[in-house]
């Protein structure tokens, strides 16, 4: 998970997710690339930026260069800073330079990009967690806390609820973080309860032999994605990982209601991790 990819519209929420990415870099290493994308090729629309005596413009190219100067001592990486502009369609770009870069994770902010609305459903946002192949990080322009010091594992039926399983354990061995594993379930029907024992209790086996600090808990409520992120804030976890739990096609693809819920509703960042 090294390289990191961060699209920004410049907008507070996009900023915001920057600077949470600075801080993931710099403990993880890497590279850092900023993407703007611009739908017309041809039209370069300017920034108005409002001084103490005059208003003045710049480009898009002028704005992310004084962007990346202003950062730039903040990063502490091992790798390269630097921004790409491109221009098309936003979703496509932001994978496609997730590709380029070999890209270990995007950051997202909730208010950036595309802006993560109530009815997100086929949003720029939506279409990069539902289709990039590496792990993508949303993260509202609330949240302040840019350390990840606890993370909460939440584990479902599915068998490939256990694939996110090293992606944790490898994040929460460079931020020194406590892993919470939960079994979560809607149902008290015993062979749901069982499996779910059998797959929780093997996470949390994973993450305590990699010598990382670990939780296990057991929780039932109505709704998959309420339970997890009442639990999360309760708890005042950093970070959720979830599987995205894929359907569709490979041309088609969405991802599962609940792991749309909780990236949607969530006030604590949301890593979706796609199954092999």
């Amino acid at each position: 998970m090294k390289n990191i990819l961060i699209p920004v519209d410049f907008s507070k929420g996009s900023m915001h997710a920057m600077e949470y990415a600075i801080k993931m870099v710099n403990k993880i290493g890497g590279d850092l690339r900023i993407l703007h994308v611009r739908k017309l090729k041809s039209y370069d629309r300017p920034f108005i930026l409002k001084g103490s005596e005059k208003s003045y413009s710049k480009t898009v190219d002028e704005f992310c260069n004084e962007i990346l100067h202003h950062y730039l001592e903040l990063y502490k990486g091992k790798g390269t800073f630097d921004y790409v502009i491109t221009s098309g369609k936003i979703y496509r770009n932001i994978i496609d330079e997730a590709k380029k870069l070999d890209a270990g994770l995007v950051v997202m902010g909730t208010h950036g990009v595309s802006g993560f609305e109530e009815l997100w459903l086929g949003s720029n946002s939506y279409r990069v967690v539902s289709k990039a192949s590496c792990p993508v990080l949303t993260i509202r322009h609330g949240f302040k806390r840019k350390d990840i010091k606890k993370i909460i594992l939440p584990i479902d039926i599915y068998k490939n609820t256990r694939q996110k399983v090293p992606v944790v354990a490898e994040l929460a061995e460079k931020f020194k973080a406590e892993v919470h594993v939960v079994d979560v379930r809607t149902s008290d029907r015993k062979d749901i309860i069982n499996r779910l024992k059998k797959y929780g209790d093997q996470a949390f086996e994973y993450i305590d032999k990699q010598g990382i600090k670990a939780k296990r808990k057991s929780i039932k409520g109505s709704e998959i994605a309420d339970a997890v992120i009442a639990y999360g804030c309760h708890n005042n976890a950093d970070l959720i990982a979830l599987s995205k739990l894929d359907r569709g096609t490979p041309g088609n693809q969405s991802i599962s209601s609940s792991a749309q819920q909780m990236v949607n509703h969530s006030p604590i960042p949301v890593l979706s991790i796609t199954p092999s």
